[in-house]
């Protein structure tokens, strides 16, 4: 079992932010134009924007993006974390291509579901990635260059937790506001908006996902080992950032297991492919043969004597790049208090232990897939 204990930090650090961040509450910046800056200024923002760009292409260049600024900077924990939830949602999106879900759900909820992730993951990353490039021109001209974050489009609230990491080096601090205003950004414009609401989060296939606890974030260490956590209530936007805590912890509280991880991201180039971490289970090459019924395949987490691996296909293969709407404009951050969710909790036990969860889930979802198989040729 992986257990990690968190500590309680000093309150120190938490109140400076907020009496900043009351501060910025009593000022209105409104709309900033670029154009009012030197012109070296402009030529930043916009390298940095056409190199965002070039890069939000799709999960598997998001999800390589983020390893290239953690490999570059491991001070900046958040950019590991969101590599590897981000494979995470590269898996979801190939799932609904793979063997199971093609029977679970019709193509337009399929189609529904994957524009919702995708969404998601284009807009977390055009938000974050800029600020990582930004730091990095920090670093390269050795000077704090947070004040161009407003003209970026970002939060306010970042714009204080940048120039506090720059200051103090607090990786605690900067990747628990990066999931605070990842999640606080994805509110309005995907999970408050009614186009998802209505065909994915009300959805009885969604519920049916928590029923299964097919929601597991899944971190693979050494050979076939995984940890991580299971996402429920994800509508609330209070449990994503817990669990955007708890998985931080998973990934960084033990630096042998922080090591393992690394290890291998490193050696596992993201593909969207389950079987990037599961290969003696899952095959980017479809095994089965057209007209022979499913037959139950797994037992235990493995495969039964002579069954085909469960198809789990690249995402290349699965899905075409999006082109995608600009993001919507506008700050989330109005309160202040939302800097308590930086407190670390007394003596909290996260349990990393995730393995025989997630076997029992691909089970019961094959269960399910293969009882509504049936059912639909009895009908």
């Amino acid at each position: 079992m992986i257990i990690f204990f968190i500590s309680s930090r000093d309150k120190t650090p938490i109140k400076i932010i907020k009496d900043e961040l009351k501060g910025k509450m009593k000022k209105d910046q409104g709309i900033l134009d670029s154009k009012n800056l030197p012109k070296e200024e402009q030529d930043l923002l916009e390298r940095i924007e056409k190199k965002t760009r070039e890069r939000n292409v799709n999960n598997v260049t998001r999800t390589n993006a983020y390893f290239e600024i953690y490999q570059k900077y491991p001070e900046i924990h958040w950019a590991f974390l969101g590599h590897m939830v981000s494979r995470n949602g590269g898996w979801n999106m190939t799932d609904l291509k793979g063997d199971f879900l093609t029977r679970l759900l019709t193509k337009k909820e399929r189609n529904d579901f994957f524009a919702f992730i995708e969404r998601g993951n284009w807009l977390i990353f055009q938000d974050a990635y800029p600020q990582l490039l930004l730091y990095s021109e920090s670093i390269k001209k050795k000077k704090s260059l947070f004040y161009l974050l407003p003209y970026m489009n970002i939060s306010t609230f970042m714009e204080s937790i940048w120039n506090y990491f720059w200051r103090k080096s607090d990786s605690y601090v900067l990747t628990i506001a990066l999931v605070i205003n990842e999640q606080n950004y994805l509110e309005k414009r995907v999970i408050q908006n009614p186009i998802y609401q209505k065909g994915v989060l009300n959805t009885i296939e969604f519920k049916l996902q928590d029923v299964l606890s097919f929601n597991h974030i899944l971190f693979p260490y050494r050979k076939n080992s995984l940890a991580g956590q299971t996402v429920h209530q994800f509508q609330s936007l209070h449990e994503r950032i817990l669990l955007g805590k708890r998985l931080y912890a998973v990934l960084f509280q033990s630096k042998e297991l922080l090591n393992h991880f690394v290890q291998w991201a490193n050696e596992h180039r993201h593909t969207g492919s389950r079987k990037d971490y599961w290969p003696h289970i899952f095959n980017n090459v479809n095994e089965g043969i057209p007209g022979i019924p499913y037959q139950l395949r797994l037992n235990a987490c493995k495969l039964r004597w002579g069954a085909r691996k469960i198809y789990s296909p690249d995402l290349s293969s699965a899905w075409k790049n999006v082109q995608h709407q600009e993001a919507e404009k506008g700050d989330w951050f109005s309160d202040w208090k939302i800097a308590d969710y930086l407190s670390e909790q007394n003596e909290t036990q996260i349990i990393g232990e995730i393995e025989d969860e997630y076997c029992k889930t691909l089970e019961r979802l094959e269960l399910t897939a293969l009882a509504k198989k049936v059912i639909t040729i009895f009908n």
